[in-house]
């Protein structure tokens, strides 16, 4: 069974940064990515990196979120800067087979105050 297990969350005020980090008990996936789902709302794409190193954003946090991964030690971050009220949400990992099977993460909570 993979799991996949998030930290880095906390509350922050607007403008300050945050890295997430989500460790996988195994590292053969296609994509590796991040979703957040604010109170009310549906969850959303956040970002994702492929196998091969490409990298994709909510145009939401363009220019602003990074995401990264380390083969070496099964991770995948998400470092936030000029983090917004907005953003205020509790952000999931998921990871994706090659085989189009996805796992998620329990989810971190990540409050920005105005």
């Amino acid at each position: 069974q993979v799991q996949l297990v998030e930290s880095g969350g906390g509350l922050v005020q607007a403008g300050d940064s945050l890295r997430l980090s989500c460790l996988a008990s195994e590292w053969n996936f296609r994509t590796m990515g991040w979703f957040r789902q604010a109170p009310g709302k549906e969850r959303e794409f956040v970002a994702a990196v492929y196998s091969g190193g490409s990298t994709y954003y909510a145009d939401s946090v363009k220019g602003r979120f990074t995401i990264s991964r380390d083969n070496a030690r099964k991770m995948v971050y998400l470092q936030m800067d000029s983090l917004e009220p907005e953003d205020t949400a509790v952000y999931y990992c998921a990871a994706d087979t090659f085989t189009s099977n996805r796992y998620w993460g329990q989810g971190t909570q990540v409050t920005v105050s105005s």
